[in-house]
């Protein structure tokens, strides 16, 4: 056991090598709070992490009703008892004495503490009034990637066939959005193909945008494992920064910033013209290779090398590591999703793996990254638009099945259109339609692009906002009525990682003073409201988590996500992948071992879209295309950015994660470890680019945009030229302004400069295509750098 690790010094923790094939060995972190021994711990409760998507299986320690530290679960398949430092120091967050704990409700401009029937009456009003003369089009809910699935159903069903709004949202359409799209476009449904186990087996890794060294710290120690054993396999890393998957990369290609398109289509390209593809696969299981060839016939290395700015001979080398492969493994993320040509560029990579005949085999695992640890969850239960159970919006069987679970009309079901996405809400809020939004667990006055924008939209009198939160964050500084939430280790929930592990989050303890779990709030209001069936019984029968968990039960029956055969005391014991069934009882570790069953036309979540203008595929369209259910290639050409490099802005922005946060901080913020770890933001060019302008490590500079600009230390370090990192995680509400940049001056969140604009397929924002320049606002050890210091963290020395 490893009793006191520092995952601030060394994140990935000590090596256990092993070979291919065999099982990952067992290597227990834990970290207890100062002067607590084990002997101390009253009790261990199981849960699993709640500050990234891996999903890392834990137990919480408890003694005098207060959580006192962590371990990792040895006999999880996800973890095997590792902890990365978030898991191990996040914890502390529930204690910070800034925890609301009461409601508070506006007034007179002002936020004041009331009770529970004060605040959830004004909701309750404002949500009827607006129905009765606006129509459910004026209400609108955005959540989150870290409430429980539990919570997430019951808030689909009321938002659906309660409230009958189409305005439902969460902020996964900022981090996997295109995840789940991409898995649509390839194979007709959402659903992770691949299982972390495939790093067991692989001779081959592939990361696409993925710094999955910092965002998904215990995968990363896995790999490191392997790469230490014998037999390593060998990897690929495709970022423009030299991160550490990059150092430790056989190929590294730095493209530059929305140029994935090309790149993969070169990839693609080199591949088919050395005839490394697997015809047999490709007539059994695909439709539309022809279409690929033809599209890639001219995406020569040379060609793709004009456009991303990297040596042909290396996209000709990284196409020999990927078409030599036996057992190639891929996982993709932010520098893809949130990037030029989004959706487009991640199914080039699920084509990669079609072509190649790998998929459903043990190290042929294809992950499409989640950024949340909820987010699977977010997707599956439809709080993200789209129907639960991945069911097809376009299908009139799959809404008449859906009513009848919930025992409404199928026309009470919004199925008119697609989903209200995450960013057209915001707009019909700006322009006036949307009169009234709950956003619960996520801060998108610091998430979403455009930060100046957002925060004019939140404050206008016409919108009624509710924030349901842990703390007062940016956005509930902005709130009409801001409700205290529980969070993980005070409620009961399930909760599925990014690939598709559920696991079981017990209560360790109570919420401090009077906040009540997501799910108890979510079920008041839908009493309060008095939603019914048809039939005049309750819309929401249940009343605690398992009631809710054995409802998505019913719902999920049958569908790609079938949780039939699970129940809380099977999760008990670790967490297991669904789809979970009586024929299944074990769970399943890949998807599409026989085949693609979910594409068929009859049974698909989404008949695809356009993949230049993002219009839907009609049913006959799609019907006519894969009649017999197959995986569909599509191919997708290279297209220009909309807002590039320029004599003004000549660099390219693009904004990141660290280690050491989570989100807007909220949490890790507030853990020490992690808060002294990184305190402030920064902003990183490569050193040609810091000594043509007579930059240093740690000046102070200005980050610029046509939208905005913010203020940061520098750090010169290997990235490509021409290109700027930000990280995002960091907002105002540790700084004496609270909610926003001092008087009007340039701030420190790395939204303020981006731009408003979005993927075509997936609607996810584009975090990594603002153009932009950086100038010298001081040198380091001025007194003007330590005085725009000590206002940024609060200080008064």
């Amino acid at each position: 056991m490893d009793s006191s690790p520092d995952r601030i010094a060394n994140p990935w923790g000590a090596r256990t090598p092993y070979a291919p094939g065999e099982p990952w060995p067992v290597r227990t972190d834990q970290h207890l709070a100062d002067g607590v021994t084990e002997e101390d711990v009253e009790r261990w409760v199981p849960s699993a992490s709640i500050l990234h998507s891996n999903g890392d299986a834990m137990d919480i320690a408890v003694r005098g009703g207060r959580i006192v530290g962590v371990r990792g679960r040895a006999a999880d398949r996800v973890n095997r008892g590792r902890l990365g430092p978030k898991d191990l120091y996040g914890w502390q967050a529930n204690h910070s004495r800034d925890r609301l704990t009461r409601p508070l409700v506006r007034e007179n401009g002002r936020l004041v503490e009331t009770d529970w029937d004060t605040a959830m009456d004004r909701v309750v009003s404002r949500t009827r009034t607006l129905l009765d003369d606006r129509g459910p089009g004026s209400v609108g809910f955005y959540t989150s990637g870290q409430l429980f699935l539990e919570e997430y159903y019951t808030l689909s069903v009321l938002a659906h066939a309660g409230v009958r709004t189409n305005h439902l949202d969460g902020n996964t359409r900022l981090c996997t959005a295109t995840a789940a799209e991409a898995l649509k476009e390839s194979f007709g449904s959402d659903g992770q193909p691949g299982s972390y186990e495939d790093i067991d087996h692989a001779d081959t890794i592939a990361l696409f945008g993925h710094n999955m060294a910092e965002t998904q710290t215990v995968l990363w120690t896995r790999v490191l494992d392997r790469l230490e054993g014998s037999d390593p396999p060998r990897l690929l890393c495709v970022d423009p920064r030299y991160t550490p998957v990059a150092r430790r990369a056989d190929i590294h290609l730095a493209p530059r910033p929305g140029t994935n398109v090309a790149l993969l289509n070169a990839l693609l390209h080199e591949i088919v013209r050395t005839g490394r593809v697997d015809r047999a696969y490709l007539d059994a299981h695909t439709v539309g290779y022809g279409e690929l060839a033809a599209g890639v016939e001219h995406c020569t290395p040379r060609w793709a090398a004009e456009i991303c700015d990297v040596p042909a001979a290396e996209i000709e080398r990284a196409a020999d590591l990927l078409g030599d492969a036996k057992r190639l493994t891929s996982t993709v993320l932010q520098g893809v999703y949130q990037s030029h040509q989004a959706s487009a560029a991640a199914v080039q990579i699920n084509n990669l793996h079609l072509i190649r005949g790998m998929l459903g085999r043990p190290g042929c695992g294809l992950m499409q990254m989640n950024g949340q640890p909820t987010a699977q969850n977010t997707r599956e239960c439809g709080a993200d638009g789209d129907l639960p159970g991945f069911r097809n919006w376009q299908n009139d069987q799959h809404v008449a099945e859906l009513a009848e679970i919930w025992n409404v009309e199928p026309d009470g079901i919004p199925h008119y259109g697609p989903p209200t996405h995450a960013m057209q809400m915001f707009r019909y809020a700006e322009q006036g339609s949307l009169r009234m939004l709950w956003i619960s667990g996520t801060n998108p006055a610091v998430s979403l692009p455009e930060l100046g924008r957002i925060r004019s939209v939140l404050a206008q009198e016409r919108l009624f906002v509710v924030v349901q939160d842990l703390f007062l964050t940016e956005t509930a500084q902005l709130a009409d009525v801001v409700l205290p939430a529980a969070t993980w280790g005070e409620k009961t929930g399930a909760f599925t990682n990014a690939d598709r592990t559920v696991h079981l989050s017990e209560k360790a303890v109570d919420p401090p003073g009077e906040a009540r779990a997501d799910l108890d709030i979510f079920l008041d209001f839908a009493h309060r409201m008095d939603f019914r069936d048809k039939d005049g019984g309750p819309l929401i029968p249940w009343s605690d988590p398992q009631g809710a968990f054995a409802a998505w039960q019913r719902c999920s029956a049958g569908r790609p996500c079938d949780y039939t055969g699970l129940s809380y005391d099977k999760l008990r014991d670790g967490g297991i992948q669904w789809p979970c069934t009586e024929d299944a009882p074990d769970g399943t570790a890949r998807l599409y071992a026989d085949g693609f069953d979910h594409a068929h036309p009859d049974r698909c979540e989404s008949y695809g879209k356009d993949m230049v203008t993002g219009s839907p595929v009609t049913p006959v369209e799609y019907r006519s295309l894969n009649p017999d259910g197959k995986a569909v290639i599509k191919a997708a050409a290279y297209l220009p950015l909309h807002e590039d490099a320029s004599p003004e802005y000549p660099l390219q922005l693009i904004t990141g994660r660290t280690v050491h946060h989570f989100h807007t901080r909220t949490k890790t913020g507030r853990a020490p470890e992690l808060n002294a770890a990184a305190p402030d933001v920064w902003a990183e060019i490569s050193p040609s680019e810091a000594a043509a302008q007579g930059l240093a490590d740690g000046d102070l500079v200005q980050v610029t945009t046509p939208r905005g600009a913010i203020r940061a230390r520098l750090r010169t370090v290997a990235i490509r030229d021409g290109v700027v990192f930000v990280p995002f995680h960091y907002g105002y509400w540790d700084t004496p302004e609270g909610h926003r940049p001092p008087d009007g001056r340039p701030g420190r969140a790395a939204n303020e400069t981006t731009i408003t604009d979005w993927d075509p397929l997936s609607k996810q924002p584009l975090f990594k295509t603002a153009a932009a320049r950086v100038t010298l606002v001081a040198r380091r050890g001025t007194h003007e750098q330590r005085a725009t210091d000590d206002t940024r963290t609060g200080s008064t020395a």
